[in-house]
């Protein structure tokens, strides 16, 4: 048996201000963007090297969905993007204006730092011990 999550939805309010902060500021490769109706779209991303576990834009369409946008984990850190060298992604997200939270620090598993996408979820960006 062979299984994986495919694709992981991320409630935005603007598929085009999300794309362009998953691309231009996170370096994120558009998989595909594909109308569905006149308000939806399937949009895939994928960070940089990824093959599996897509993350999935979807529009908040009603109160409650708008609501969660920027807090899908009620303030806990909701996504892991693993990274072959910390250091760098830091330097190069901060200068795109990406804001951590705290410093980074090491753990038993490798060396992480808090940051926060355009809603405000909160992401770790991990370079594990031993990458994979």
């Amino acid at each position: 048996m062979h299984q994986y999550i495919a694709h992981i939805a991320l409630t935005v309010l603007d598929y085009d201000e999300a794309i362009r902060f998953y691309t231009e500021i996170l370096n994120f490769k558009l998989v595909e963007d594909t109308p569905l109706s006149d308000t939806k779209r399937w949009v895939l991303l994928l960070p940089p090297g990824a093959k599996e576990c897509h993350l999935l834009l979807a529009l908040a369409t009603d109160e409650r969905q708008r609501n969660s946008v920027g807090n899908q984990t009620g303030g806990r850190v909701f996504l892991f993007l693993y990274t072959d060298d910390l250091v760098r992604d830091i330097k190069a997200m901060t200068a795109k204006g990406v804001k951590f939270i705290g410093e980074p620090r090491k753990e038993t598993y490798g060396s992480v730092a808090v940051f926060e996408d355009l809603y405000g979820n909160k992401w770790d960006l991990l370079q594990p011990t031993h990458f994979k």
